[in-house]
């Protein structure tokens, strides 16, 4: 039993900052007042994009910026966070916990997806209007049916890219990998666009993303699938999850499908330009609240799995002798 509580209390030393930043998402979530640092990335990529993304070699300047961009905040976090350990243990906690909570983003999606469907709810306009505060695409002319689907597939598609991944970074290169991550998902949400402007200067943005998310798009779907207690979901989400027009998003997407048993994909409208994706399941069913509510139990269970597993893993590596 004391060899036990020695465990529980190392486990807890170690993921301090890391469990008191769950935490806090899962009570605040990000709101409005709060500044965040994804704001300040976008920001950095707006005005690097507007003065490189003109003339010749516009691949090879998008791809200097963004790994410019990306070991940077990499190399920035790490000398800050080394540089306040020096100084004040507890500044150094405090700087962690700030940085991890801004990299997690499950409970604003999570708000966003169910405001999605009261609103469907109250009107076709006003759920239109919701839903397109989460996805990139045109959502004027939607169908019911078409906005739940389209907030049900952010769901699945933002617990990889919101939490998984993040944890992932987290557990492999600390929270500078964490940082790190977190601007190549910046970057692929601002400029990884196939459409004119984006095609040349984006490209590697995006293929970096697809790289960084390729093994936790796919733990995200084993983790989903894990949760609901259907394990023979891995066939379903093997067979559909690589259709997806990208090369992770189908896998998360595929494995709340399966779940739902329901289909997912489709024509999309992004930027005037109508894109086809693959359908995902075959089951073309009316999606309802309790749906949106099965999703939202599944994506909770899958993040709380994924944190057990960050908090055994860096217990074992960093915590026991």
């Amino acid at each position: 039993m004391e060899d036990v509580l020695i465990i529980i209390g190392i486990a807890f030393s170690v993921n301090l900052p890391l469990l008191t930043a769950w935490l806090l998402d899962q009570w605040l979530g990000d709101h409005s007042w709060l500044p965040h640092l994804v704001v300040a990335f976008g920001k950095m990529i707006s005005f690097c994009e507007h003065r490189l993304n003109k003339g010749k070699s516009r691949f090879l300047k998008g791809a200097c910026m963004s790994l410019v961009l990306v070991a940077d905040v990499y190399l920035l976090t790490l000398f800050l966070l080394r540089r306040v350990a020096l100084l004040s243990p507890e500044l150094l906690l405090a700087l962690q916990i700030l940085f991890i909570f801004y990299c997690l983003a499950g409970t604003t999606l999570i708000r966003e997806v169910r405001d999605v469907f009261k609103a469907v709810d109250r009107s076709l306009e006003e759920g239109r209007r919701q839903v397109a505060r989460i996805v990139g695409r045109d959502t004027s002319e939607l169908s019911a049916q078409e906005v739940r689907t389209a907030a049900l597939e952010t769901l699945a598609e933002n617990l990889s890219d919101g939490v998984i991944a993040p944890l992932f970074w987290y557990l492999l290169l600390g929270v500078p990998g964490m940082l790190a991550y977190k601007m190549v998902n910046t970057l692929d949400s601002m400029i990884g666009y196939k459409n004119e402007r984006y095609r040349r200067f984006g490209c590697f943005a995006a293929r970096l993303d697809d790289v960084a998310n390729y093994i936790p798009a796919r733990l995200t779907a084993f983790l989903m699938v894990l949760a609901s207690g259907r394990l023979s979901l891995l066939l379903f989400v093997g067979k559909y999850g690589k259709q997806h027009a990208s090369p992770n998003s189908g896998y998360p997407e595929a494995a709340l499908a399966g779940i739902l048993n329901c289909r997912f994909g489709g024509p999309h409208n992004y930027f005037g330009e109508e894109v086809w994706k693959p359908y995902i399941g075959s089951n073309e069913r009316p999606l309802t609240t309790g749906d949106m509510q099965t999703a939202v139990r599944i994506n909770r269970q899958a993040e709380w799995i994924m944190i057990i597993l960050v908090i055994v893993t860096t217990t074992c590596l960093y915590g026991i002798p």
